[in-house]
């Protein structure tokens, strides 16, 4: 009896520890002020373009795939709103020393055991005197790129 036992026990914790996935561990967004940011009431958020991505499955022999797309002017200008931040639609040199210029960028991909991570840093730029105010970086990962970029934003912002 106890030949049988074991050997069932031990292929029970074989597959019950290996059909778990370690989850991905993002970094901690960096932030680094050089001046306060409380200064400041308008942003121009410059323009960016919108990617789109997709993943796809097979179940059952039925294939479907599911697209996703995000604009990351769209969500920083979101966020900066929500923020109480007033967004301009263009730069207004009357009121340049209240204005933050932000610019986005995706600044590296890390592969990790369950896909990759994206990272961006978004940057706030004084209107003004076009020195660098604030910058921030963070790193996301979901299902596609566009929810690995929204992601990221999302945690490169909630404490900026």
């Amino acid at each position: 009896m106890k030949r049988i036992f074991y050997p069932i026990i031990c292929f029970c914790i074989v597959i019950l520890f290996g059909s778990c996935t370690v989850p991905t561990v993002l970094q901690i967004p960096q932030i680094i002020k050089n001046e306060p940011v409380d200064n400041y009431k308008y942003v121009y958020v410059t323009p960016t373009k919108e990617l789109t991505s997709s993943y796809g499955e097979i179940i059952n022999s039925l294939g479907y795939t599911v697209s996703k797309s995000v604009n990351p002017q769209d969500v920083i200008s979101g966020i900066l709103i929500n923020k109480g931040y007033i967004i301009l639609p263009e730069l207004d040199s009357a009121i340049a020393e209240e204005t933050l210029v932000v610019t986005y960028g995706e600044s590296g991909r890390r592969y990790v055991s369950s896909g990759y991570t994206i990272e961006v840093t978004i940057q706030f730029i004084s209107a003004k005197t076009h020195k660098l105010v604030c910058s921030c970086t963070a790193e996301g990962q979901g299902s596609t790129e566009a929810d690995d970029i929204r992601e990221a934003i999302t945690r490169a912002l909630r404490d900026f």
